[in-house]
């Protein structure tokens, strides 16, 4: 077995126009300012798309699907099975970039390359096969048509192995299909049908044919033994590692941030029945985590009619659940694994079939959804997979449906991707987050609402130090997600070191509240930075990282500038602007204008919210 110290720098693109591949290395002063990951997969498409990028078809030949492994796979590190998927997506025609804890990147990482860029599009449908040695194509006329068990049964036969594949949505072009590995997905933006359009059934890694190895080793050891124990003792970690991500159930209820009736009312009692707890004890739970990880928030247990099956997230459970009026665990966990096998995003899937609810509802386009009907669910989950009926239409997505019917309004997605399961009138720093993510309406961007409604770190009514939590989080999220380790680790290296985890909570809470510059100039993440020093051996300290994620953002921001997202782009639907009244008792509105006003003022946008050329040439980024 060959050795890699660190990083092999090799990488493989692949042309499936002529079946051709070749081999390329990063240039060093990439990787020093974004680290790997997302990162440089912006960085490598941007390179190679560049001003083309605004006119080039997501599903065109064109199109760049990056995938790239990260950092930590392969050290033994925290959470590190991750890896990232970038492209320019077909649901929102801007930047879309996701993580995967699933088995290709291992073998991937393990087969010498850091990462694989594929473009072009294959005369039949095609599997590729990656080893040390290269690439290559194979037919995969008996594999189209399959969902994703069993064509992944098929392709991979051995635990070297690790593939990416589609099922039918991802063939049939659905906006918002996913790409599986293992039994995690590359779940947003439609990355399922980039690979559908270029009729790329599947990739498939042969690893383990080297091993790697930090560069410095035993610094490495020290540093990770510490983290280890950081993320082990966060009550957050320790939260999702007893009951999953469900765990989020309960807050949503008492905070408000629970979506209920396509997010006209903010909390419903019935959603007990959905709790992390209410399911721990229901499916009698079990871990079944990405691997290796530290924080096990994925689990599996056994339902009524016997059958194993994953717990569906809180994302999957929220706007399941309460978001079209079900509460019924059993039937999310039926309707999950249908669309897991069909390959769908199930949050767009979700606000999509919610919004079709409530345009029947108020007259503004037929349809066989309503509110608390459950008979005919999983026939449209069916029907949208396959792109027939009703369900053609619905694999369009939220944006393209009110733009033909109307319902804009209350339509919940920005930039044309639907939102994930938090309100943000329950939290004024989610609302400001979801409505200048790069990539849409998405959570994971910056997760101030971890800190409003989750820790109660900081008030959530109030516009006060949201703007720079914001603006510090999506720096150090985007850092992590070039790192490539997973999102939820980030509390742990962030509350537990010494200062943090000492200082009385009031005194935190005060500071993040009234002097955020401050309170973030105590926080310690130098674990992550000291991970990534000790893994390649480049100079990488917590201020370096920082940077390198706001670079990482800053760049994906510009590239959706290219693609034509402007100022009028950052904002949330007027359902979160204008109504106020819900069942939950605080009434709120989110003062979006304001806080974006000010966020661009922080990040160094224009008004336009377009990053300045002052800015651009300060983060090294070349136009």
């Amino acid at each position: 077995m060959k050795t890699i110290k660190g990083e092999s720098r090799r990488y493989l693109y692949i042309n499936l126009s002529d079946k051709s591949w070749q081999t390329f290395e990063a240039a060093e002063t990439d990787l020093d300012r974004y680290i790997g990951g997302k990162g440089l997969g912006l960085k490598f498409i941007y390179d190679r798309l560049g001003k083309k990028l605004g006119e080039t078809d997501p599903l065109g030949p064109d199109n760049i699907l990056a995938f790239m492994m990260g950092t930590f796979i392969g050290t033994g590190a925290p959470c590190s099975a991750r890896f990232a998927g970038v492209t320019k997506s077909p649901l929102t025609g801007i930047m879309v970039a996701a993580s995967c804890g699933g088995p290709f990147g291992m073998a991937c990482k393990t087969a010498g390359w850091d990462g694989v860029l594929v473009q072009g599009k294959a005369e039949q449908p095609t599997v590729v096969r990656i080893d040390e040695h290269g690439a290559t194509f194979e037919d995969a006329a008996g594999l189209w048509g399959l969902e994703t068990s069993p064509a992944q049964q098929k392709l991979v036969s051995n635990p070297r192995q690790g593939a990416l594949l589609i099922g039918p949505a991802g063939e049939n072009r659905v906006l918002y299909s996913v790409i599986r590995s293992g039994n995690r997905y590359l779940g947003r933006g439609g990355m399922g049908a980039v690979m559908g359009a270029k009729n790329l059934k599947a990739i498939v890694a042969n690893g383990m044919s080297h091993r790697i190895e930090p560069v410095l080793g035993e610094q490495f050891k020290k540093i990770n033994s510490n983290a280890k124990k950081m993320i082990v003792r966060n009550d957050f970690v320790r939260n999702y590692r007893m009951y999953g991500t469900n765990y989020n159930v309960k807050p949503g209820i008492d905070t408000g941030f629970a979506p209920v009736r396509n997010f006209r009312d903010r909390t419903d009692p019935r959603l007990e029945a959905l709790t992390g707890q209410a399911m721990t004890e229901r499916y009698k739970t079990e871990h079944s985590a990405c691997s290796p990880c530290s924080v096990l928030c994925g689990h599996k247990g056994t339902y009524p009619d016997g059958k194993v099956r994953h717990i569906p997230e809180y994302e999957t459970t929220g706007l399941w659940g309460g978001n079209i009026l079900n509460f019924d665990p059993d039937l999310i966990g039926s309707w999950n694994e249908r669309m897991n096998e069909l390959g769908m995003d199930t949050i767009s899937c979700g606000v999509t079939v919610s919004w079709a609810m409530e345009a029947a509802e108020k007259g503004l386009r037929p349809s066989t959804l309503a509110f608390g009907k459950t008979d005919n669910i999983e026939a449209i989950i069916n029907d949208i997979g396959y792109r027939r009926g009703e369900g053609d239409e619905l694999a369009l997505g939220s944006k393209r449906l009110a733009q033909k019917y109307g319902g804009m309004d209350f339509a919940a997605q920005v930039k044309g991707m639907e939102m994930a399961a938090y309100d943000p009138r329950a939290g004024w720093g989610q609302g400001l987050n979801y409505a200048i993510a790069n990539r849409g309406g998405c959570h994971l961007n910056a997760y101030p609402i971890g800190l409003e409604a989750l820790f109660k770190y900081i008030p959530q009514y109030t516009t006060l130090s949201k703007v720079s939590w914001v603006c510090f989080m999506e720096d150090l999220f985007s850092a992590t997600n070039s790192t490539q380790t997973c999102q939820f680790s980030i509390f742990g290296y962030l509350l537990e070191p010494p200062v943090a985890r000492f200082t009385p909570k009031p005194v935190l809470k005060l500071a993040m509240t009234v002097l955020p510059g401050v309170a973030q100039l105590l926080l310690d993440w130098s674990g992550l930075s000291g991970l990534v020093h000790t893994i390649t051996g480049r100079k990488m300290g917590m201020r370096q990282y920082l940077k390198c994620g706001r670079r990482t953002h800053v760049l994906e921001r510009y590239m959706n500038v290219l693609c034509g997202v402007s100022a009028a782009d950052d904002t949330l639907p007027d359902r979160f602007l204008t109504e106020a009244v819900t069942k939950h008792p605080v009434h709120s509105v989110v003062p979006i204008k304001k806080m974006v006003k000010a966020y661009y003022r922080k990040k160094g946008y224009s008004q336009e919210g377009i990053p300045t050329e002052r800015l651009l040439a300060a983060l090294e980024i070349e136009i």
